[in-house]
């Protein structure tokens, strides 16, 4: 056992090895909006689980309405909106990567701190983000286009349990893009309202990256399912 040395202390009293208390560590906790938004999207998964089950269990009481409705939906069009959605998703992760070097704008337009790296254009998180928010806009306005033209061909919602099931399925999606969008312009205008952007902000813009990513593989596998399982 190693033996207590006395020494004097700062008001010149005598202490011991005894009397010192190690530093106190930083606990390094996670940030709680982060954690909370991954926990919705577990329920987001559970929610769009329920929506897949209706689509398998048409499928394997109705093949021949399956069959028959699947020859209405326009293929080609549909990977191309499926191909701008997924091009969104890439230009909003280089928008989280501006934000994490805390780079709201464009180079040399009121950058004050920041790693500096060298950007595709020189943009920061902002015009990445809205790159993002338009092609967004975009998938959606296909879907609306998708929709309009399915009614014209005698599908529209209450036509039969598959119209009911697409709608609902594809419908419920869009919402969710929608709600992406909206959130897209909240950190947008929280970027240009601050004085200085911090990781506050960088928080905010990493955590709308979490759901827009969410959307996008939803959408990947409905389009999967919905467009090419025959």
């Amino acid at each position: 056992m190693q033996e207590s040395r006395p020494g004097i202390g700062h008001n010149g009293g005598v202490t011991t090895s005894a009397t010192y208390a190690p530093a106190a560590r930083t606990i390094k906790r996670p940030n709680p909006v982060a954690v909370g938004t991954i926990v919705w999207l577990g329920s987001e998964v559970m929610f769009f689980a329920g929506l897949f089950a209706i689509y398998f269990t048409l499928r394997s009481t109705s093949p021949e309405l399956w069959a028959d409705r699947t020859e209405l939906l326009n293929v080609p069009f549909a990977a191309v909106n499926t191909a701008i959605l997924v091009l969104s998703s890439f230009t909003c992760q280089m928008g989280v990567f501006a934000a994490e070097d805390l780079q709201p704008y464009k180079l040399g337009k009121g950058l004050k701190n920041g790693a500096g790296r060298r950007r595709l254009f020189g943009w920061g998180m902002v015009e990445w983000f809205f790159l993002t928010f338009a092609l967004g806009a975009i998938f959606v306005s296909g879907q609306v286009w998708e929709y309009a033209q399915l009614v014209a061909e005698g599908m529209p919602i209450n036509a039969d349990s598959y119209a009911s099931a697409f709608y609902l399925t594809t419908g419920f999606h869009a919402l969710h893009v929608t709600g992406g969008l909206v959130a897209f312009l909240l950190v947008i205008g929280r970027a240009y309202a601050v004085k200085n952007f911090r990781h506050k902000e960088a928080t905010s813009s990493i955590v709308v990256s979490y759901y827009w990513h969410f959307v996008d593989v939803v959408w990947i596998v409905l389009f999967l399912v919905i467009y090419f399982l025959k």
